[in-house]
């Protein structure tokens, strides 16, 4: 199954303020993940909501709706940022 992409505002801003090469790293990452569905994925834990995919340092926080076929990606962090409570 191929997920359709939707970048959320706060995710649109995180990788706006990212390096070119990191951003297309990431944009790619997440492109992978919606026609594969593999990477390096787990389910966040209570207070958090959704799932992480992680590439290098960085942690890209989204939610899956399977009755739609979308992933919204919420965020675009350093891991060291990436668990804080928004």
């Amino acid at each position: 199954m191929t997920w359709e992409i939707v970048w959320s505002e706060p995710a649109l801003r995180d990788l706006r303020r990212l390096d070119a090469q990191v951003a297309r790293r990431v944009a790619s990452a997440v492109a992978h993940l919606a026609e594969t569905g593999q990477g390096d994925i787990v389910a966040l834990k209570e207070p958090l909501r959704g799932f992480r995919l992680r590439m290098g340092d960085w942690c890209i926080t989204f939610e899956r709706d399977p009755e739609r076929g979308v992933l919204t990606v919420r965020r675009v962090r350093h891991r060291r940022e990436a668990y804080r409570r928004e």
